[in-house]
């Protein structure tokens, strides 16, 4: 078996799997079929469809492409098994049917962002740096009936840095996810792979989830520490964004923040969530000190630094956020 004769049915949708995707594209190994989501309505009225980021690769690339509505579609199952695929790659897709993923007789490995057993779920990018993780990585390994439980194939790890974001660390373990793809099909057609079973991993650890984010999830608790507060807005920037509930002059607006840093000063003399200019910086006051603000976005308007902010947005003694 080489790399020109195994039959490579891939599987992804943002832009997170399009590299992966390149590098078996680039490195020539045989893909002979992508699935991908359905084209998204986009416009005010949806009648722009935007393809996918895989799929724009895919066409681009000339490789052939399926993007079923439903994944036990009776038809799409066929045309699936008329690829002939001796073997199946998932990056960033959706949860698949047994009558998918066993289907290839080599088996369907996914590429997941994080070190699994820990963060098992949508986003562990970001729960990793929510909860001040120093190190995170990517891990590649065979799919089964419970969802991101297989064994391990390999792994790659890399440090989360103090302010590091979900941004930085998508784009590093993007790369790299790449050339793990490819030294894990390596190691199925030169016959040195070796699995490990998730279990003996998680044997005596605490494992920490990572559940898909929505709105409310995204919502910054001012009774945090400074710590915790830090953590959760770059584990959340770029996207989807940390917000609080801003309050000037008795008016009420959704204010999103994507980038701070800690200071050590103590203001015992101000509320918790009051909004200060400090030596030219916007602060927020906590329990045991301050928070600088120093990217921000008001609801409506475009992101900003926190001094360009300062400028059209004049605080006073009723400036606060909860």
């Amino acid at each position: 078996m080489t790399k020109d004769n195994l039959r490579i049915v891939y599987m992804g949708t943002p832009e997170f799997a399009v590299e992966s995707l390149r590098c078996l594209v680039e490195g020539g190994y045989n893909v002979v079929g992508v699935i991908t989501m359905p084209d998204k309505p986009i416009g005010r009225h949806g009648s722009v469809l935007q393809a996918s980021p895989v799929k724009q690769y895919a066409v681009e690339h000339g490789l052939p492409v399926l993007q079923p509505e439903r994944l036990k579609d009776p038809e799409f199952v066929e045309q699936l098994r008329a690829l002939n695929a001796d073997l199946q790659i998932v990056v960033a897709f959706r949860m698949l049917p047994e009558v998918v993923w066993s289907m290839p007789r080599l088996g369907t490995f996914n590429l997941h962002a994080s070190l699994l057993p820990q963060y098992r779920g949508a986003a562990p990018i970001n729960w990793a740096i929510i909860n001040g993780e120093k190190e995170t990585g990517i891990t590649t390994f065979f799919l089964k009936h419970e969802i991101d439980t297989g064994a391990i194939i390999d792994q790659v790890r890399i440090p989360i840095g103090p302010d590091d974001t979900a941004g930085i660390i998508h784009d590093r373990l993007m790369e790299l996810g790449g050339q793990l793809v490819v030294k894990t099909v390596d190691s199925i057609i030169d016959g040195t792979l070796h699995t490990t079973e998730q279990e003996t991993l998680a044997a005596d650890t605490e494992l920490h989830p990572a559940p898909k984010i929505f709105k409310e999830t995204c919502q910054i608790d001012w009774t945090w520490s400074k710590e915790q507060i830090h953590n959760f807005v770059r584990g959340l920037s770029p996207y989807p964004g940390a917000w609080t509930n801003l309050i000037h002059n008795g008016i009420e607006t959704t204010l999103k923040i994507f980038k701070t840093h800690i200071v050590a000063e103590t203001h015992a003399d101000h509320n918790p969530g009051t909004l200060l200019e400090v030596e030219g910086q916007l602060c927020v006051s906590l329990p045991q000190g301050l928070i600088v603000l120093d990217e921000v976005q008001l609801a409506g308007k475009r992101r900003m630094s926190a001094s360009d902010f300062m400028r059209g947005f004049h605080l006073d003694s009723s400036s606060h956020v909860v």
